[in-house]
């Protein structure tokens, strides 16, 4: 009914979202958007791509990864060259034209434009470093760190100059 779509649509103003899953954090503001998070509890996947082996839980998902053997990006930057497959990464991205940077850290003036950065630098202030070294004492708060680190340990020079033989560890 028109009114239960106003009513949900008000919701995107205030931020409510009154359908909470009983699983984990997820919440949003349909009935329906729930029901269909719920299917990535069950670890079913019904819907199959017809070209390679993938499978998925979300019709949605599936669209998406279609895309990936079209080569399609529908989603056009309207200031530069970029396209994308997700409507959401084209979002992302607007934000490097904006210069706007939505995810603040709660400690120091930082800010992000994604929000998996700010919980990456939030190790800075919390000193965790999740990533160790499986071979000695070392940890990082970075995953990249703890690669090029690793690279110590294996002897693997990546990094080759182009006019003799030289090789090293870092490109820097």
């Amino acid at each position: 009914t028109t009114s239960s779509s106003l009513k949900t649509h008000l919701l995107t103003h205030t931020g409510e979202k009154p359908f909470k899953c009983m699983l984990c954090e997820y919440a949003c503001t349909t009935n329906s958007n729930l029901i269909t998070h719920l299917v990535i509890h069950t670890g079913e996947k019904p819907f199959k791509c017809s070209i390679c082996e993938y499978k998925c839980a979300l019709s949605g998902s599936l669209k998406t990864h279609l895309l990936t053997h079209t080569g399609e990006k529908p989603f056009k930057c309207p200031i530069c060259e970029n396209a994308y497959t997700r409507s959401g990464d084209l979002k992302r991205h607007m934000l490097i034209h904006t210069g706007e940077k939505p995810f603040k850290c709660p400690i120091c003036e930082y800010a992000y434009i994604k929000s998996v950065d700010v919980k990456t630098h939030m190790l800075i202030h919390t000193g965790e470093k999740p990533f160790k070294c499986p071979t000695c004492e070392n940890a990082y708060t970075r995953s990249g760190d703890l690669k090029r680190h690793m690279l110590i340990h294996t002897g693997e020079k990546p990094f080759k100059c182009t006019i003799c033989e030289y090789a090293c560890t870092q490109s820097g």
